[in-house]
């Protein structure tokens, strides 16, 4: 009995890494878009309270993501820009772009987590309320937005990671552009003698349109 092998069409090959490419980039754009919105959005929020002790008593304080550091919205700032060049360059140049997108989000995470557990900020802020530079703060306690601004450096990195294995497969905004370039102009269209207007401009310009 004799099998016939299928043999995939030549069509589907090629259409794999379109597909493929597609949907990778589509994961960039939505991981790095919400990544850098999650980061931003965390670092305006409370990270760290606790009360200082003055002679009228203690009173609480609090200390928002920027205030602790302000890596993470610097970096998520850097990861957009990166995130919208890696369209705007091809070749070596994308894969600069991609590592540097891929870097921001790691710095991100590293930043964000090293916050969760600081508390020099609220110390300065009680140091400068009680007007002595050696107070601190008591019953110090940390909240999640840290860790959501690390979520949020995450999704940098993958987006960073997924340019760096397909955005060769990805188009780049000059592309239309350089397409546009290479056209060539239309040519004027001839001029017809026997138009009654060619034959009015003929007649002011002094000449015989009858040729005669």
């Amino acid at each position: 009995m004799d099998y016939v092998t299928a043999v995939p069409h030549p069509r589907s090959e090629a259409a794999a890494p379109a597909r493929s490419g597609r949907r990778s980039l589509a994961l960039a754009l939505l991981f790095g878009a919400l990544g850098a919105a999650v980061a931003l959005l965390a670092t305006r929020q409370r990270w760290a309270e606790g009360t200082a002790t003055v002679a009228g008593g203690a009173f609480p304080l609090t200390a928002k993501g920027s205030d602790v550091t302000g890596v993470p919205a610097a970096l998520a700032v850097v990861g957009l820009a990166a995130l919208v060049a890696v369209f705007a360059v091809r070749g070596a140049g994308r894969l600069a772009v991609a590592a540097l997108l891929a870097l921001s989000g790691s710095g991100i995470v590293a930043a964000a987590l090293v916050g969760a557990s600081d508390g020099s900020a609220l110390d300065e802020k009680a140091a400068q309320t009680t007007g002595d530079t050696s107070a601190t703060v008591a019953a110090l306690s940390h909240t999640g937005w840290p860790y959501v601004a690390a979520v949020g450096g995450v999704l940098i990195l993958l987006a960073g990671l997924l340019a760096l294995r397909y955005g060769s497969r990805w188009p780049a905004m000059s592309g239309r552009y350089e397409r546009g370039a290479d056209r060539p102009r239309r040519k004027a269209r001839p001029v017809d003698p026997e138009r009654p207007e060619e034959i009015w401009k003929a007649l002011d310009r002094g000449e015989d349109p009858t040729g005669a």
